[in-house]
């Protein structure tokens, strides 16, 4: 072994003797660095912050991005679940209102004895210029004919005008003039009799019907309900219509009047009854022989 290898030996031996110590001298408890120990600690550490502190501040702008997006997708995800909660709340209320209605019309046929009800759905209402006028889902093929009252569960809407088999229109009491009169009767509690008259149309200034009496009466009350009557063969006995809103004189003073506010909402229909009267009651016979 020559001189020079022997000596690269016995250096590299030093050096591992050397290493040793120096790490079996860090590894031992002390309380205090060298300074050595302290100058390559602060050397490292501040190396460390010089490279990792843009490392740290692409981090905390990535991580900030996620937490954006993540807001973003979440608050996407909330906007469609109130969407949906919103249109499941509408279609429940409407569900609930129909369903109100359907209640309200049945339990109506159910109180109906002296006539035959037709349960009916409005499927059409005519454009603007003839506001007046309705089509429902029934026709002969179920009963109705011309001149049939029609109610809801509120009080009496109008009658059929024309009919076919399996639909029908309904003229609108808001459509009735003198040829589409309807004979009526309001109670008098104080005399204990009814004040007659006719209904000859509709006020579309005040959207009221017009009343008017065959006599004089001092003791009809405001709101006071008026019913048909049953005479003339066409309107069953006993349908509300409205309730008295004003009682006055036309416009010669020699006529008593009055304005009808309408039972029945006949701009929000849905489900009404066809009216199909069986028979004359006896009431209805004798008060037409009176007259």
């Amino acid at each position: 072994m020559s001189f020079f290898r022997r000596k690269r030996l016995f250096t590299i031996l030093i050096s591992l003797i050397i290493l040793v110590g120096l790490i079996g001298f860090s590894l031992r408890d002390r309380e205090e660095l060298s300074s050595v120990e302290e100058f390559i600690q602060d050397t490292v550490g501040s190396f460390q912050n010089v490279l990792f502190r843009p490392v740290y501040y692409v981090r905390d702008i990535v991580g900030n991005i996620d937490e954006m997006k993540q807001v973003y997708e979440e608050n996407q995800q909330l906007k469609e679940n109130l969407s949906t909660y919103q249109q499941k709340l509408y279609e429940v209320q409407e569900l609930t209102k129909e369903n109100e209605a359907l209640q309200a019309v049945l339990d109506k046929t159910e109180t109906i004895t002296d006539y035959r009800p037709i349960q009916a759905t409005v499927i059409a209402r005519s454009p603007e210029q003839w506001f007046n006028q309705v089509t429902i889902n029934r026709g002969k093929q179920h009963g109705v004919e011309k001149d049939m009252a029609v109610i809801t569960a509120s009080g009496m809407i109008g009658k059929i005008q024309s009919s076919a088999q399996f639909t029908s229109t309904v003229l609108l009491l808001n459509g009735f003039d003198r040829s589409n009169r309807i004979s009526v009767n309001i109670d008098l509690p104080e005399t204990e009799s009814d004040a007659k008259g006719f209904i000859l149309g509709y006020d579309d200034t005040r959207e009221q019907l017009l009343l008017e009496f065959t006599d004089s009466y001092e003791d009809i009350a405001l709101e006071t309900t008026v019913f048909s009557s049953g005479l003339g063969g066409v309107f069953p006995k006993g349908l509300e219509i409205g309730s008295i809103e004003e009682v006055t004189t036309d416009q010669y003073g020699l006529t008593q009047i009055a304005y009808v506010k309408l039972s029945a909402d006949i701009e929000e229909l849905n489900h009404v009854i066809v009216v199909d009267r069986l028979l004359t009651s006896i009431d209805e016979i004798e008060e037409s022989g009176d007259e």
